[in-house]
């Protein structure tokens, strides 16, 4: 980090996979770390408090939510904590807000945290609430927003969410970190918010954040 430079890591699905979050560069420097969801694999409290224990080892500047995969009982233990941003918002510096969006519309896989689309909607408006004065936002969806790349098949089909891309295209955040989609790691546009998918993070992807002369840049990286 060179001079006041600020800048931030974020990870896509965890899936209880940590073995490559030490190897990204500058992890335990960053002023932050941002993970989109899933932390477990249809796991509980007890699981993800034993994974984000390592991941507080590593940079213990934590912001995070659940994805579909995790019980929603992880929540109080983020509250609890103090790194939840699922349906909340925070300040991540003197003009930056934060806030996220976890768990999932319905898959074919009934997995433990789905929720209707109007659920999603609500959230997303509840969370907006406490970050709306900030001039620069950063959206944590898990669920990625309806057409955009990050949320692509490999047959092609978009199974993007809804409420997730009318909140973009409304609210215009800078960055939306998402995930979800395993095979969609990418970068792409709505309007002016750039939306990144780093993937699993096993397979090596990420993005990082950063804040440079006034602007808030991010890119998506993989471990070399």
């Amino acid at each position: 980090m060179r001079g006041n430079e600020k800048f931030w890591i974020g990870v896509g699905d965890i899936h209880e996979d940590l073995s490559l979050l030490s190897e990204i560069p500058g992890v335990s420097d960053a002023t932050g770390l941002i993970i989109s969801g899933d932390i477990t694999n249809r796991g509980g409290r007890r699981r993800a408090s034993r994974l984000l224990e390592t991941v507080f080892d590593i940079n213990p500047n934590i912001y995070a939510q659940i994805g579909n995969m995790d019980h929603a009982e992880i929540t109080d233990y983020l509250d609890e904590k103090g790194w939840n941003i699922h349906a909340k918002g925070k300040q991540l510096s003197e003009d930056i807000g934060i806030m996220g969006v976890g768990y999932s519309t319905p898959t074919p896989f009934r997995t433990p945290s789905e929720v209707p689309d109007a659920m999603l909607a609500h959230w997303l408006n509840q969370g907006y609430e406490y970050v709306k004065h900030f001039p620069k936002l950063i959206l944590v969806a898990h669920d990625p927003p309806f057409g955009s790349k990050a949320a692509m098949l490999p047959s092609g089909e978009n199974v993007g969410n809804t409420s997730v891309l009318e909140f973009i295209r409304r609210v215009q955040p800078d960055i939306c970190l998402t995930g979800h989609i395993h095979e969609a790691d990418s970068e792409d546009f709505i309007g002016k918010t750039k939306v990144l998918n780093p993937g699993m993070l096993c397979m090596g992807g990420y993005v990082r954040i950063r804040l440079r002369e006034g602007k808030l840049e991010a890119e998506l990286m993989y471990i070399r």
